[in-house]
């Protein structure tokens, strides 16, 4: 018979206090996002002090609910009690809560991680069967959410920092190149290149048809829809030849078959082209992503990455900390034989691949 094993009170103490964190973490997750579709941060981004009937004003609110909103955001450290009755926002919530120009804003992980959990149902039973779930298969707010997410980081290094990174890239779409973005989703990636790049050619291909959609709503929006062009297609098959440089912004650790995705991409890569890699920030060893971003990147891979690629031919499920050492092994099977990091962030490792 197993012999209890001895606790430590103290221990014990310490860990359930982590967890009372942990909850008010979780029930203020759909907080945050009612403050931001209901306006409650922007009416408060100036940094004046209101009282709950001031903003339910401002807002066209109830007073009731925004007092209790704005007591949880208080105890929660998102806003400030100025101890008369009245509450402010400090400037640097100010930009994480209203900036999406910003690379710090969070209003996209909020939608985007809480859109995912509500796949939870669908994810016991797959836990049990070992099938997948395609990302066509979640709530909408997933696709919204990750294109807000991913936006502001896109804005701020994309052209500035990651692409000056890679070998001749840059001189190359200055002279018109062309450039082939896969698992483009709502397109911010494609368009983004594409205002940086007037003379270069951009084509947006992803195998869900609503995000193409978007994508070409924003394209039409930013005025560049001439030359950046949308189509649905998989990241096996999508179709030209010759690209200067083919793109994968955070998805190629989602798809069944990345070897396949990368070789095609081989195919129709030009004889001197380019193939860059965003991924995950992430070590090579599972130690060395036991952090808080880290913990994002699992919980994010557990709803999300590893079903999607479960869901796909061969199912390779790298899930979204498969680390540098695993994609430099991927591209070599495809057939690339030049490989490496060519710049990085807290969060993303950017990966240069070429034949």
């Amino acid at each position: 018979m197993t012999q209890p094993r001895a606790v430590d009170d103290s221990k014990l103490e310490a860990f359930v206090g982590q967890v009372v964190t942990e909850l008010g973490a979780a029930v203020n997750a759909p907080l945050v996002l009612i403050g931001d579709q209901l306006g409650l941060y922007r009416a408060m981004a100036d940094g004046t002090p209101v009282t709950p009937a001031e903003l339910a004003a401002k807002t066209g609110t109830a007073e009731r609910y925004v007092r209790e909103w704005l007591s949880c955001q208080a105890a929660g450290g998102f806003v400030q009690y100025e101890g008369d009755g009245t509450f402010s926002l400090p400037p640097e919530q100010a930009v994480a809560l209203t900036d999406e120009s910003s690379p710090a804003c969070v209003l996209g992980g909020y939608q985007a991680f809480t859109a995912a959990t509500r796949i939870t149902p669908r994810l016991l039973e797959v836990f049990r069967s070992g099938e997948g779930i395609g990302w066509g298969e979640h709530d909408p707010g997933l696709f919204t959410g990750t294109a807000r997410f991913f936006r502001p980081g896109y804005l701020a290094s994309l052209t500035s920092e990651w692409l000056p990174a890679l070998d001749g890239v840059t001189d190359k779409l200055a002279a018109g190149g062309r450039v082939a973005d896969i698992g483009c989703g709502y397109g911010h990636s494609t368009t983004i290149i594409g205002q940086a790049f007037p003379h270069a050619r951009i084509t947006g291909f992803d195998a869900h048809q609503p995000s193409i959609d978007a994508a070409r709503k924003l394209a039409a929006d930013a005025g560049v829809a001439e030359r950046v062009d949308f189509e649905v297609a998989t990241a096996k098959d999508f179709p030209g030849t010759g690209y200067d440089l083919v793109t994968f912004f955070d998805c190629l650790h989602d798809m069944g078959d990345p070897v396949g995705a990368l070789r095609h991409t081989r195919e129709v890569l030009a004889d001197d082209g380019t193939v860059m890699l965003v991924e995950p920030y992430a070590g090579d060893d599972l130690i060395d992503n036991l952090t808080p971003v880290g913990r994002v990147f699992y919980g994010a891979s557990t709803f999300v990455c590893t079903p999607a690629s479960l869901s796909e031919e061969v199912g390779t499920a790298l899930g979204a900390q498969a680390g540098e050492a695993r994609m430099r092994d991927i591209a070599a099977q495809a057939g690339f034989a030049r490989f490496r990091r060519a710049t990085e962030t807290p969060f993303n490792l950017v990966l240069e691949a070429r034949p």
